[in-house]
């Protein structure tokens, strides 16, 4: 590389951006890491995970001679991405605050603060990958198929993608383990952390609870038998099996949340997996996003309607400013709130927020 290209980084005391950071100094960038605060408070074991992860920060900017600061977003979450999960939850819907962190918050907020800083990219250790081809920047799906991250970055702006770099998009989870061994990075051996961004590993229900005013009710199934009492709607989500008490009832086979009839604050359930009423054939989104390009309609493509589910053919028609989604397969578990994100191959086109 002639001139040394400038890159902020954002780190967040795991092993992956660690790599990252490795990778991007061999690779002869002048790189700047900068921790992310966007939630303060401790966990149910009175830690606070965003303390401990930064000094892991620091620990490896430390061994490979970067520079390192930390910045806080925590009104931009609160604003954004918290007062969006409660207000979903309120509604009856469960939304994906992941989705709206990388668009608000690491796409956005952080972008504007490299931005300042005239820094040539900002880099993300997500498992994902860019293509630019023809002057525009496609979004990819990493090339670890099981811990591919593009459903989370498919309402990312095309804009703000052809400014990212994805150093380890092109890499397994193994080999960025590996790696981290290979630099002696302090977080080699830290467990990758799960949950939801800013819950983490702590009782969810218990969490909600915190914020919001929760209301017994009744428990009926679909043909209108009473079974007995949920502890708040907004404790299930459509296709959840556990957490009913429910067992032994019936013919014995498990139940699972088929609707929510917020009306009468009741809690409709199905027994057993193959029960019609838990599974759709088609579905409507509004809010559609697309990265790149506007594709045309009838849309012939393949989509997730949660992060952890398979790639599913289906069909989308554009209707009055929502998507109407054909599945080839009825599909059990269609949530509103959640994101379905549509794909060509490993491109992502986009997503919009099941209605």
């Amino acid at each position: 590389m002639t001139e040394s290209k400038s890159v902020i980084l954002g780190m967040s005391g795991g092993v992956d951006s660690s790599v990252c950071a490795a990778l991007l100094k061999e690779q002869g960038y002048d790189v700047t890491a900068v921790f992310m605060k966007n939630w303060d408070e401790e966990d149910d074991d009175g830690v606070c995970t965003a303390t401990e992860d930064y000094l892991d920060v620091i620990r490896v900017c430390s061994e490979l001679g970067i520079k390192y600061y930390t910045v806080n977003f925590e009104k931009e979450y609160k604003d954004r991405v918290f007062s969006y999960f409660l207000s979903e939850y309120e509604k009856g819907r469960t939304p994906n605050p992941d989705v709206m962190c990388n668009t608000e918050i690491k796409f956005k907020a952080f972008l504007e603060f490299a931005m300042k800083f005239n820094s040539d990219y900002i880099a993300m250790g997500h498992y994902a990958r860019t293509l630019k081809k023809d002057g525009k920047t496609y979004l990819l799906r990493g090339l670890d198929e099981n811990k591919d991250q593009s459903y989370f970055l498919s309402r990312v702006p095309e804009a703000a993608l052809s400014k990212t770099l994805f150093p380890i998009g092109n890499m397994k989870k193994e080999q960025v383990r590996e790696l981290a061994q290979k630099y002696n990075l302090a977080t080699a051996k830290k467990k990758d952390s799960t949950g939801i961004c800013f819950i983490g590993e702590r009782n969810f229900n218990n969490f909600l609870d915190k914020f919001l005013f929760t209301k017994e009710g009744d428990i009926y199934s679909v043909d209108g038998q009473y079974l007995g009492k949920h502890s708040g709607l907004m404790h299930y989500t459509i296709g959840q099996r556990r957490g009913m008490g429910l067992g032994g009832m019936g013919s014995g086979e498990p139940f699972f949340v088929a609707d929510k009839d917020l009306k009468n604050n009741r809690l409709i359930v199905a027994q057993g997996l193959k029960h019609p009423a838990l599974y759709k054939k088609e579905t409507i989104c509004e809010n559609a996003f697309w990265i790149t390009d506007t594709p045309k309609f009838p849309l012939k493509c393949t989509g997730k309607i949660r992060y952890r589910a398979k790639d599913e053919n289906m069909t989308v028609y554009l209707e009055n400013d929502e998507l109407k989604v054909i599945f080839e397969n009825p599909l059990k578990g269609v949530t509103p709130g959640q994101v379905l994100v549509f794909y060509q191959g490993d491109i992502c086109l986009g997503s919009g927020i099941i209605k």
